[in-house]
């Protein structure tokens, strides 16, 4: 690197690119050195008043691996040249480097300014193109030939050359070709790129096809189209959900990661997965199938015991629209940066987007963070003043959340098989009223939390620290705290009813506590699971235009031969001058001929068995 910049930015009267490369060794200190100054004694001489490398450059070709050849290792000794013209231009070559380096690493990797209180100097939903792989996740639990076994022979042999960050294809998956699919750049404000997806006429067409299949409720047409068209996203993600419900996981994830290579394929050039300064709106029908498509390959990830690469679909879900959340990522992050025991992240995350998101109003952040604390506290590892300022923390934090969410306490003890004392028991903070008295959005939170989370609070290390804050607790509420009356206000004032990108994230959960609390208002409609509840505010790009056929005005005869013959029709096209009784005659004429013509095809096509004839008189007669 500094010398491909020192050719490339040469300052004006400072050297010559022939001199640079024509310099000796003087002062190695290496083996060859005495070879090479025998060879190349002449071109040292010529050079010696020109000498450009500082003293400690001097250094490097030692330090350079030993299996670099033998060339290489000459033109290194020929920059090496010691005096003190050189040690200047050394020197401003470094700075130049720095320099350029710093403005390479701004664009994506710059960070904004938390004041000195976070370590990281990375952004908050950077996004490693590593960890998208779950592959790397299980090397790391179980080494590379556990995972790979005898793969690797045969990924020579792969069909595929283009290689993709969100999954990587498979030689069983039908060759791909271009779907109709293409993302487009709409505008960038604030150093934000928005993209969205589009759909092309031919992709409209398998689309509208696709809404018949839906609608007839047979799952088999579906897979009809999807033989005709194997890379139709929607069709993917339908057909996902009936193998998930027949108990055929593997056919399930297998279609989710067809679905996202299929997107991936249409991304823009300009869309970073890892910059996190690249937005999709929800709002928009062509982008919701990617943001479902990420959540599913999410979920069966952490089924799978991938729960570092899952949080790292989750924040990328999260950059994709940080503002409206429409998946309700918020509400998982935390579980999976807890399985993942990435407890830096979720203390980062809270500190950074408390101020501004509330996030201690959310049941899950609430004790979830404390819990992360806790965790931090028990690392050996770390320094002792580290551990006790988390531990502080965590005795602070958990104490509010049992103020502010008391219905959490006997749910999460129950399901982790733990009898409370009988002072807790009895008291009324933490009985049956406290989960009565909540409003049916916090009723929904809280049960997704403790469905979701209540094996992470079963370690006896876990309750040991939880038990002296719950009585610490009950004594604040026994003294009347101000706290505890604050927290019952904010709690009768909030969570009236919950947003729709709630309700969305329940039913792509399945969690079974939280759907159970759902209300009628959402369990009444049909949910379709390639778009479960649609945004009311939605931008629709094009419609699905309205069928033609009218089986009203059909006579029954009529109705009888479209029974037979589901393509005949009677009445033919039909016509916008329908007042012009000339028109009319000639429709009556066109139908009634090819209701004869249907009628001599249908008679054509019947044909009779002839019966059996004793070919055989001599047989035993006895019936098979």
């Amino acid at each position: 690197i500094p010398a491909e910049e020192s050719e490339d930015e040469l300052p004006a009267g400072e050297e010559r690119p022939d001199t640079r490369l024509s310099e000796g060794d003087t002062a190695g200190g290496n083996p060859e050195g005495n070879k090479d100054r025998s060879q190349e004694g002449a071109v040292t001489e010529e050079t010696d008043g020109d000498g450009h490398r500082e003293g400690q450059e001097a250094k490097q070709p030692d330090q350079t691996p030993a299996s670099s050849n033998k060339p290489r290792k000459k033109k290194k000794k020929r920059k090496t040249k010691k005096n003190s013209a050189g040690e200047t231009v050394e020197d401003n070559d470094l700075e130049d480097i720095d320099s350029l380096l710093e403005r390479i690493e701004d664009p994506g990797l710059a960070p904004q300014s938390q004041g000195g209180i976070i370590a990281d100097s990375r952004p908050l939903l950077y996004v490693e193109h590593r960890n998208l792989n779950p592959e790397n996740e299980l090397k790391r639990y179980f080494g590379a030939r556990a995972v790979l076994g005898d793969q690797r022979p045969r990924q020579r042999q792969r069909q595929y050359v283009r290689s993709m960050w969100l999954t990587a294809p498979k030689n069983t998956w039908p060759r791909y070709s271009k779907t109709g699919i293409t993302m487009q750049l709409l505008d960038t404000r604030r150093g934000v790129q928005h993209f969205t997806f589009e759909h092309h006429r031919e992709y409209q067409q398998v689309q509208f096809k696709f809404l018949d299949a839906v609608e007839s409720m047979d799952p088999n047409n579906i897979v009809l189209l999807l033989q005709m068209n194997p890379y139709h996203v929607d069709s993917l993600l339908q057909l996902s959900d009936v193998c998930r419900m027949q108990e055929d996981q593997e056919m399930a994830r297998d279609l989710i990661e067809r679905a996202l290579y299929s997107l991936e394929c249409a991304f823009h050039p300009v869309f970073s997965l890892t910059s996190g300064a690249c937005r999709l709106d929800y709002r928009r029908p062509e982008n919701r199938a990617f943001f479902l498509a990420l959540f599913k390959h999410l979920m069966f990830l952490e089924k799978r015991g991938c729960p570092r690469t899952a949080l790292e679909f989750c924040k990328l879900i999260l950059s994709l629209d940080p503002e409206n959340d429409p998946l309700c990522v918020l509400l998982l992050i935390d579980f999976l940066s807890l399985r993942a025991r990435e407890y830096t992240f979720l203390t980062r995350l809270f500190q950074e987007w408390e101020s501004h998101r509330n996030l201690s109003q959310l049941p899950n952040f609430a004790f979830s963070v404390p819990l992360a604390y806790f965790f931090l506290s028990q690392q050996e590892e770390r320094p002792e003043l580290e551990r006790s300022q988390a531990r502080e923390r965590a005795a602070r934090l958990i104490q509010l959340a049992l103020i502010m969410f008391p219905s959490v306490l006997m749910p999460l003890l129950d399901h982790c098989s733990v009898q409370p004392d009988a002072r807790v028991t009895s008291h009324p903070f933490f009985g049956l009223n406290a989960q009565i008295s909540q409003s049916p959005a916090l009723n929904q939170l809280t049960s997704l939390y403790v469905g979701r989370t209540h094996a992470l609070w079963k370690d006896p290390a876990v309750m040991a620290w939880l038990e002296p804050h719950v009585h610490e607790v009950l004594r604040m509420v026994e003294a009347r705290d101000a706290l505890v009356q604050e927290a019952e206000h904010k709690r009768k004032i909030r969570y009236q009813s919950a947003p729709r990108n709630i309700y969305r994230h329940i039913i792509l959960s399945e969690m079974k506590e939280a759907t159970a609390a759902l209300p009628l208002e959402v369990t009444s409609q049909p949910v379709m699971g390639f778009d479960p509840l649609p945004p009311l505010d939605s931008i629709v790009s094009y419609t699905r235009p309205e069928r033609t056929s009218h089986p009203s005005n059909e006579s029954t005869l009529s109705l009888f031969f479209r029974s037979l013959l589901p393509n005949f029709n009677l009445q033919g096209d039909i016509r916008h001058d329908g007042d012009d009784e000339a028109g009319a005659a000639q429709d009556l004429n066109q139908g009634v001929n090819r209701l004869m013509a249907a009628m001599r095809d249908m008679l054509a096509n019947i044909q009779f068995q002839e019966p059996p004839r004793d070919d055989n008189p001599e047989g035993d007669g006895d019936w098979d």
